[in-house]
C-alpha cells in the first residue's frame, strides 16, 4: 500500500482514558465514555485521536506497563466496545493512534512471568537477565551502574535466579531485549493485531530507549541519577530496528508512527524523521526540550519560567527540522502539569490558554492537544500525599522529605509538578464530580476533581465566544484553512523579549504573523519592518475583541494582558473569513 504524508494535515487530540469520561459508573474513565463524547471531539476540529494505553496493567505506571499487548483493560471495555470506537471515530473522519509501550512491559506479563520461572525457557532471553559480582566486602553488585531513571538502581535481584534484571524505569516494568530477534517479531504481531482492527498508526513509547549497547557497560562519565541514559538513548541498534519495523509491517499500511524521544536533541531528531536513501525510521518525534522552560531536565527540578528558554527550544526545532524533518507539536499531555498553571497565568487563565495555544499551534509540525488543555484547565492542589495517585509523586516526596524539606514543601512540589495534575477528570459540567461520572454514578471518580470545576468546564466555555475552548476552535480551524501553515519557512522576531513570543509563516504568495504576549501587564509592539502596515493584513484570530481604534499607528499596537492575535497576509487572506 502507498504511503502518504496525511499526518501533516492532521491535529490530534490526546484521550488518557482513566479521566477522560466516565460511562459505566464506576468512577474509572472508559470506552463508553469515549464514544459519548466523540461528537465532543469532533466539535474541536481534530482529526485524529491519540489514546493513552488501553491495554490491561496493573497500573503500577497507570497503563503504561502493560500486561497484555492484544487485549483492552476490563476497566475500560474489551475489545467489542474498542471496535465501536474505532468504527465511530472514522465515521467522523477521526483517525485513531494507539500508544505502543515496547521498551519494557509489565511485570505481570504472561513472557516475564515464564521468564522468572525458568531460566531455560525461551522467554528468559525476552529481558536482560545478568549475574551480579561481590565486591571486596562481600557485598552483592548489580551488573553495572545504571541508574533507574525514577531513582535507586536499574536492577532488581531474583533470588530464585541468583541473577538481576534490567528496569530503566520502575521494578515493575523490566526492560524487553529487542537484540532478541523474537522478541521484535513479538513486537511486529502486536503491530499487526490493531492495524487490522482499523487503528491508524501508533505513539511509540521512549522509543529512542529500546536499543541497549553490547555488554552493558558502566558509565563512567554518567552524572549520577542518569547514569546508563547515555549510552541506550538514540541506541546504537535503535534505526535499524525501528526501519525492520518499517519494511515488515508499517510500510503496508498507510499509518503514521510517532516517537517519543525524552532528553533527544532536534538534531537527532531530524535524523529520525528525515528521509535518508529512503529510509524514515519515524514520521514524527516528540522532543522534550520547550518542556524545560520553568524547569531543569523535570519539573521535580523547578526554575522559574523563561519565556527565552522556551523560544530557544521552539526555534532550535523549528529551524532544525526545517523542510526535511516533521515535528510532533504539543504544550501538554498526561506527563506534564498543565500548561496555564506553569507557563501561563492563573490570573488571566483564559486570556493566558488562548496565548499559549497560538504560540504552538501555527509552527511547522503536527499539533496535538491534551484533554482538557482546550478549556484551560489549571493544576489541582491536594491537601494530602494520601491523596496524590501517582507513584513517582510519592517517590519524589520521599526523597524530598529524606533530603531534609519539611512535608509541606514536599508536597507543595508534587503539586507543582506532579503527573497527576494533567490527570484530574475532564471537566465537562459545573455540576457534581464535572460530569465526570454519570448522575446515577455507584461511584465517585477515582481521583479528586479541580475544584474549579464550578467555571471551568465545557458547558459554561461552550457558548461563550471568548473561552479558551472556542478560541481552540477557531484556531485549529484557521490552522487547517491555511496553506501557510503547512509549507511556509519559520521566522522568529523580537528574539530578546522576555514578554513578547511573535513568530511568522512565509511563503512564496502567504504570510501569517503570529504575535503572543506572556505578560500580565500591556506591552507595546512594534511591527517588524518586513510586514509594514497592519492593515494591509486580515486579523484572523484574536483572544480580545479588536477595533481599528485599537491600533496605536499602522505599525505599532498595544497588546493587553496576554493578548495573541494572528494577521494573514497575501494569497491566503481570502481564506479567511
Amino acid at each position: 500500500m502507498a504511503r502518504t504524508d496525511w499526518y501533516k494535515d492532521m491535529v490530534f487530540y490526546q484521550i488518557w482514558p482513566r479521566s477522560f469520561c466516565d460511562g459505566n459508573g464506576d468512577g474509572v474513565g472508559d470506552l463508553w465514555g469515549v464514544l459519548q463524547k466523540l461528537d465532543y471531539v469532533k466539535s474541536l476540529g481534530v482529526t485524529g485521536i491519540w489514546f493513552s494505553p488501553l491495554y490491561p496493567s496493573p497500573n503500577a505506571d497507570f497503563g503504561y506497563d502493560v500486561s497484555d499487548y492484544c487485549a483492552i483493560d476490563p476497566a475500560y471495555g474489551d475489545l467489542g466496545v474498542f471496535d465501536r470506537v474505532v468504527a465511530a471515530a472514522h465515521e467522523r473522519d477521526l483517525k485513531v493512534v494507539m500508544d505502543l509501550v515496547i521498551n519494557h512491559t509489565s511485570s505481570e506479563h504472561e513472557w516475564f512471568r515464564q521468564a522468572l520461572a525458568d531460566a531455560d525457557s525461551p522467554y528468559h532471553d525476552y529481558y536482560f537477565f545478568r549475574r551480579g559480582s561481590v565486591d571486596r566486602k562481600g557485598r552483592r553488585m548489580p551488573p553495572n551502574n545504571w541508574d533507574s531513571l525514577l531513582g535507586g538502581s536499574a536492577w532488581e535481584y531474583v533470588e530464585a535466579l541468583d541473577e538481576y534484571y534490567l528496569h530503566t524505569f520502575d521494578k515493575a516494568q523490566p526492560d524487553l531485549n529487542l537484540d532478541n530477534p523474537a522478541v521484535r517479531g513479538e513486537v511486529e504481531d502486536v503491530m499487526h493485531f490493531w492495524l487490522d482492527r482499523g487503528v491508524d498508526g501508533f505513539r511509540e513509547d521512549v522509543i529512542t530507549f529500546v536499543s541497549k549497547p553490547q555488554g552493558l557497560p558502566s558509565d563512567v562519565l554518567g552524572l549520577p541519577g542518569s547514569r546508563g541514559l547515555r549510552l541506550y538513548n538514540c541506541g546504537p541498534r535503535l534505526r535499524s530496528y525501528l526501519m525492520q519495523f518499517r519494511r515488515d509491517v508499517l510500510d503496508s499500511h498507510d499509518c503514521v508512527v510517532v516517537g517519543e524521544a525524552p532528553m533527544l536533541g532536534a538534531r537527532k531528531a531530524l535524523a529520525l524523521t528525515a528521509a535518508r536513501r529512503g529510509e524514515r525510521p519515524l514520521d514524527l518525534v516528540i522532543g522534550f526540550d520547550h518542556m524545560q522552560a520553568d524547569c531543569m531536565y523535570t519539573e521535580y527540578l523547578p526554575r522559574p519560567f523563561s519565556l527565552r528558554k522556551l523560544k530557544r527550544a521552539y526555534a532550535q526545532w523549528q529551524d532544525a527540522l526545517g523542510e526535511s524533518g516533521w515535528c510532533a507539536l504539543y504544550l501538554e499531555n498526561h506527563d506534564h502539569p498543565r500548561v496555564v498553571s506553569r507557563y501561563g497565568s492563573e490570573a488571566f487563565r483564559a486570556e493566558s490558554a488562548a496565548s499559549l495555544a497560538a504560540s504552538y499551534l501555527f509552527q511547522r509540525g503536527t499539533p496535538f492537544v491534551y484533554q482538557g488543555q482546550e478549556l484551560g484547565m489549571t493544576n489541582v492542589r491536594f491537601d494530602s500525599i494520601e491523596q496524590v495517585p501517582d507513584p513517582q509523586a510519592h517517590a519524589h516526596y520521599r526523597r524530598v522529605v529524606e533530603g531534609g524539606k519539611s512535608p509541606e514543601d514536599a508536597l507543595a512540589l508534587v503539586n507543582r509538578a506532579g503527573r497527576d495534575n494533567a490527570r484530574s477528570p475532564m471537566q465537562w459540567t459545573g455540576e457534581k464530580d464535572a460530569g465526570f461520572c454519570p448522575k446515577d454514578a455507584h461511584e465517585g471518580p477515582w481521583v479528586a476533581v479541580n475544584p474549579n470545576h464550578v467555571e471551568v468546564n465545557v458547558a459554561a466555555e461552550d457558548d461563550d465566544l471568548m473561552s479558551p475552548l472556542s478560541f481552540y476552535r477557531r484556531a485549529i480551524r484557521l490552522r487547517r484553512l491555511l496553506p501557510v501553515v503547512r509549507s511556509g519557512r519559520y521566522h522568529e522576531f523580537k528574539r530578546a523579549s522576555s514578554k513578547l513570543y511573535v513568530y511568522a509563516r512565509e511563503s512564496t504568495w502567504s504570510r501569517l504573523l503570529v504575535m503572543c504576549s506572556f505578560s500580565d501587564e500591556p506591552v507595546t509592539f512594534h511591527v517588524p519592518d518586513t510586514y509594514g502596515d497592519l492593515g494591509d493584513g486580515v486579523l484572523a484570530l484574536s483572544n480580545y475583541y479588536v477595533t481599528d481604534a485599537e491600533a496605536d499607528d499602522a505599525n505599532q499596537l498595544t497588546l493587553r494582558p496576554w493578548e495573541t492575535r494572528a494577521y494573514v497576509f497575501g494569497r491566503d487572506a481570502v481564506l479567511v473569513d
